[in-house]
């Protein structure tokens, strides 16, 4: 072979390893994902809906979320789901992941100390042993129930109840399960939210927070991280016969309107209907959208790479659920509050809110009648106010009563002094011809903040002012009068004690009512403005779960809005309450003792009549 020829055959060899190392060397390292490991390597025990290894086929849609740990933008994590889509396996796959490939501190936070115990037992510890790269590191020995020892790192689960446990540890991972089901702040601590990622501060910016949780109300922990998130993203899935992407919805899903068949025959004709092309899809399609399904974003603040990412589905997606179930439950639930809220919480993954008792602002603008502000109704029987006290103003209302407690707010304003709300109370308020006029015969003030400025206020204004609050607890009737228990001057003061959820009740109920005189309706006059209609409706009633049971309350829809109003008009009904409005109608019902006396007076007229009568007839 000539030199030349030999020489350029080398020379192309030498090219060719030098792009396969220059190939090797700058293509990206391909990362192996939480997804990927969990296909690899984990393995479900017999307690799973699933044994054996798993699958990403049956949960597809957990992928991305699993992934985010992998995902050096992302730093907080929020699932917003239903029951039956495998939140609580996705976590265990994430921590088994982080003590085989990427281990470090990490916490897993529950509602109580029991579930975590009961976790760690029944499954974080089976998980670990299944999983032979892992149970060479674990030490079971050495682990406690609530303290996981692995070689290189320490797995920490934690109650919600024990604050200090909550505040010891720095750790890099932080997980909460189910954390709708955790307490709030008390008075004297941060919420355990809050305590627990302080935690993650020594290891900023690497470190990750995933919260996982079924929702309650729209004001608790997983709504509101998923409300204020950078980004949220919902799952969408392709129709198999249009190829549209859709997001699967209740509403979609069509049954009988027989309501002589029984529930479960009616469920037993459920479909899926596409809201695209509106072609029937039935169960059997269902894995395979799945497969082909994909996170996409609904909503995003800001631009760039998000950190904080927020994910939401219902249980329609989950592989275990048919059409006629989602159906079947509802059914089985419609009429039962209890059961409606487990639905609409644990299947469509939504906050829970009493329909009966909600109330919008055009509910308050339909409250209007043909009369001015500042005008009293003719049919009006006395009128009272309330105040609200903020720390730089004084929100009040006036409001004129008639019979039924048929009510109409004829003012409402805002002031910065107690001389304003001294000169609004002792306003003169007449009827639109003038012919009758009026004072606020009782205003209730409330007391809640700066309690000795009130109480002071009202001694010096005691012919019409009274001092409320807000009762901590439940009420037998909406209002109770009570005693300053309090050192000083104002010790045994009467006060106002207000049950605000009945009020609340009555407000929204009478709203509803055909405006008019004698009908009990609760009216504003016209031209309200849109200030008043949002605080009156900035609440809402919720069903919470307590110690106690499940409990019904109003809260506020969000935590911005102001509700000073609302409050206020709580107060004036109180106040109308205590002077006796609800019993006024009977004034203009006559007693069985004069109705008898008529009755008597009427027949001896008669008597008489007939007497004359016949007396002109004797005479004629």
């Amino acid at each position: 072979m000539p030199f030349g020829m030999k020489a350029c055959k080398v020379r192309a060899k030498t090219a060719r390893l030098f792009r396969k190392v220059i190939k090797n060397t700058l293509q990206p390292e391909e990362v192996f994902t939480v997804s990927k490991w969990a296909e690899e390597k984990r393995v479900l025990d017999n307690s799973s809906n699933l044994s054996g290894k798993w699958s990403n086929a049956f949960t597809p849609y957990l992928c991305e979320i699993m992934d985010t740990l992998n995902d050096p933008y992302v730093r907080e994590v929020y699932f917003c789901k239903p029951t039956q889509v495998g939140g609580t396996e996705a976590l265990i796959n994430m921590l088994c992941y982080i003590a085989d490939a990427s281990p470090a501190p990490t916490m897993v936070v529950y509602p109580t100390d029991d579930l975590a115990k009961d976790t760690s037992n029944a499954r974080i510890k089976p998980a670990f042993r299944l999983i032979p790269s892992i149970n060479r590191k674990f030490l079971d020995n050495q682990s406690k129930e609530l303290e996981l020892r692995l070689r290189g790192m320490n797995i920490y689960l934690r109650g919600a109840g024990s604050p200090s446990k909550l505040a010891s540890k720095a750790i890099k991972y932080l997980f909460f399960d189910e954390i709708d089901k955790m307490g709030g702040a008390s008075k004297k601590e941060a919420s355990p939210f809050s305590l627990a990622k302080e935690r993650t501060k020594t290891y900023k910016p690497q470190e990750k927070i995933f919260a996982t949780s079924t929702p309650t109300i729209r004001s608790n922990y997983i709504w509101d991280l998923k409300e204020n998130a950078e980004e949220e993203k919902h799952f969408f899935v392709p129709c198999p016969h249009c190829g549209e992407m859709i997001e699967l919805s209740m509403k979609s899903i069509k049954y009988s309107n027989n309501e002589s068949l029984s529930n479960e025959d009616r469920a037993n004709t459920a479909n899926y209907y596409c809201q695209e092309c509106g072609t029937e899809i039935v169960d059997g399609d269902k894995p395979k959208m799945l497969r082909n399904g994909e996170w996409r974003t609904v909503r995003k603040r800001g631009i760039g790479h998000a950190k904080k990412v927020a994910y939401w589905m219902n249980t329609l997606y989950s592989i275990f659920i048919k059409w006629s179930d989602v159906a079947k439950e509802f059914l089985d639930s419609k009429d039962d509050p209890e059961k409606l809220q487990n639905f609409v919480n644990s299947w469509l993954a939504e906050p829970w809110e009493d329909a009966e008792t909600r109330i919008t602002e055009d509910s308050v603008l339909n409250a209007q009648t043909d009369i001015e502000e500042f005008i009293v109704p003719d049919w009006a029987k006395l009128v009272t106010g309330g105040v609200d006290v903020q720390k730089n103003s004084l929100y009040y209302t006036i409001r004129a009563w008639g019979d039924y407690s048929t009510s109409q707010n004829i003012t409402h304003g805002q002031v910065v002094s107690w001389e304003d709300i001294e000169r609004v109370m002792n306003r003169i308020y007449e009827t639109e011809d003038g012919s009758r006029k009026f004072a606020v015969e009782l205003c209730l003030i409330d007391s809640g903040y700066n309690q000795d400025e009130t109480l002071e206020f009202c001694i010096n204004n005691s012919d019409w002012a009274k001092p409320v609050k807000g009762a901590s607890n439940d009420l037998l009737d909406r209002f109770k009068i009570s005693k300053i228990e309090k050192t000083g001057s104002f010790n045994g003061m009467q006060l106002i004690l207000t049950d605000g959820n009945k009020y609340k009740d009555s407000i929204s109920n009478r709203m509803k009512r055909v405006k008019g005189e004698n009908t009990g309706a609760w009216m504003v006059y016209k031209g309200c403005d849109k200030r008043y209609s949002q605080m009156i409706t900035a609440e809402q009633r919720v069903t919470e779960k307590t110690r106690t049971g499940i409990k019904s309350v109003w809260k506020p829809k969000a935590k911005h809005l102001d509700n000073h109003y609302l409050d206020c008009e709580v107060y004036a009904m109180a106040a109308a309450e205590i002077l006796g409005i609800r019993y006024e109608h009977l004034r203009n019902v006559p007693s069985l003792k004069t109705v008898q006396a008529e009755n008597n007076a009427s027949d001896n007229n008669q008597s008489n009549n007939w007497i004359q009568t016949q007396d002109n007839w004797l005479g004629g």
